[in-house]
């Protein structure tokens, strides 16, 4: 259509892998729309969801913390093996922790999951949240990318 302005395709490369059982969670489909619209360039992603034991282990030996959390970004920078530039990186999902947040905050299930998978997906290519300034640009994006999605700005409740 003349005059609006479409963004062009990001090339992605995308593994979803469950390392829970599937049913009730989000389909791969889903996922995969949720990653491209938070791209900014290409990237190689693996996405896995898992259980809370799992979640726990990486994040103790990740993050030195010893309890299960709702994502975990670990990015690999740029990769290129002559197939073209492109960033390399995972996120991972703790179903069980992603489950009981949506319920404790009255979120949809869907819409936690895609919340969490942006904000995964923004930390593998390189936004932050340590400092306040960061945050608020982080969370601006976040919320930007997910209405987009149709979904709901999922810190409105903490700007009130």
């Amino acid at each position: 259509m003349p005059g609006i302005a479409r963004k062009a395709p990001v090339k992605l490369s995308l593994s979803v892998q469950y390392a829970v059982p599937a049913a009730g969670l989000p389909a791969r489909a889903a996922f995969r729309r949720w990653v491209k619209a938070a791209l900014n360039g290409p990237v190689e992603l693996a996405l896995r969801v898992v259980d809370a034991a799992e979640g726990r282990a990486l994040n103790r030996a990740y993050r030195g913390k010893d309890y299960a959390t709702n994502v975990l970004s670990f990015a690999y920078g740029e990769l290129d093996d002559g197939g073209g530039a492109r960033l390399g990186g995972d996120v991972v999902l703790c179903a069980p922790v992603v489950a009981a947040e949506a319920r404790a905050q009255g979120k949809a299930l869907e819409a936690h999951y895609a919340h969490l998978t942006v904000h995964g997906v923004l930390h593998v290519q390189g936004y932050d949240h340590e400092s306040a300034h960061e945050a608020v640009i982080m969370e601006r994006r976040e919320a930007d990318i997910l209405k987009s999605l149709g979904y709901d700005d999922p810190y409105r409740s903490e700007k009130r």
